[in-house]
């Protein structure tokens, strides 16, 4: 075993990883440095992101097919974008062993819950989670160890879950590092219908929307991308294929809402073309209040700049000689 793993015997004997992206690849890591199986199975469709999984050393084997990564499995955690789950859960069901805990890593949980569940047999057991972590960067190559360090991860059982099954997955992302929170699959995409899925959907549209504007403004927008703007690059640079079946996959919940964010949206349109800066100032003030309870609870940091450290160094030392 890798040296700075953990002490003590592992939590599962096999984990099988379908997909070896962002959220994948990382698991990787942390499994292996945390001990947490003896061995990693990998799957993944594509050769070369396979291949860049050996050179890696990601896994302990490394498989084209689904089935053969879940052949044996105690844990299969389905790493893939949400649209293919039902595809991955119905192929892999048969080889499944009595025992065995089906998970996932989607940020979306209803339909999870309706696309694998049809497929599992009695024995199987059915764990849906979602790790509330990311970068904007996909592949096998951006992940790391520490990715979860701190943050939520959410598990959301189906009615009648095994409950040895809901702890053995609850302890392990605990293991990796994670913040435990359990509630139901329609909750929960309600909940991140606000928190995660509306603001990457802003995100796209005013990126879009400044990419329409830049040849009028002849390459300004680019230019001078400080601040808000370039923020909202950083959450419209994920993976398209993952934020497509998200909003495919939690339409409800994003339409509904959707339909709020626009009706608070008009609201605030008319505080401006009227003049109403009462209004303005109040709604900054809370909002204000709310990034400050991000901040204490340990969501974020309070750091001038964060994530910009190195810019602004680089830049002091250049105007320093």
């Amino acid at each position: 075993m890798n040296a700075d793993m953990n002490s003590g015997e592992p939590q599962f004997e096999r984990i099988a990883l379908i997909g070896i992206g962002l959220i994948g690849s990382s698991l990787a890591h942390v499994i292996r440095r945390r001990g947490l199986a003896r061995h990693i199975a990998i799957a993944t469709r594509s050769r070369a992101t396979l291949d860049r999984a050996r050179e890696l050393n990601l896994g302990d084997s490394y498989h084209e097919a689904a089935t053969e990564a879940a052949r044996d499995a105690d844990l299969v955690i389905l790493c893939t974008p949400v649209g293919v789950y039902g595809t991955i859960a119905q192929d892999v069901a048969p080889v499944l062993k009595p025992g065995a805990i089906v998970s996932d890593v989607g940020s979306v949980k209803g339909s999870v819950v309706k696309q694998v569940q049809p497929h599992m047999r009695d024995g199987v057991h059915l764990v849906p989670a979602h790790p509330v972590a990311g970068t904007e960067y996909s592949g096998p190559d951006a992940g790391f160890a520490t990715l979860f360090v701190n943050r939520w991860c959410i598990v959301t059982p189906p009615e009648g879950a095994e409950p040895g099954a809901v702890d053995a997955v609850v302890g392990f992302w605990k293991s990796c590092g994670s913040n435990v929170e359990i509630m139901t699959a329609e909750h929960h995409d309600l909940v991140l219908a606000i928190t995660s899925h509306i603001p990457h959907l802003i995100a796209y549209n005013i990126v879009g929307t400044a990419a329409d504007l830049e040849s009028v403004t002849e390459s300004e927008v680019i230019k001078f991308s400080a601040g808000g703007f370039r923020d909202f690059t950083r959450i419209a640079a994920s993976d398209p294929t993952m934020w497509r079946d998200v909003f495919l996959h939690n339409k409800d919940a994003v339409l509904e809402t959707l339909g709020r964010f626009s009706e608070d949206l008009s609201m605030l349109q008319r505080a401006i073309r009227w003049g109403d800066g009462d209004a303005l100032f109040d709604l900054f003030t809370r909002t204000r209040a709310i990034r400050r309870s991000i901040i204490d609870i340990g969501q974020e940091t309070a750091t001038p700049n964060f994530g910009r450290d190195g810019e602004i160094v680089t830049k002091v030392d250049e105007a320093s000689k």
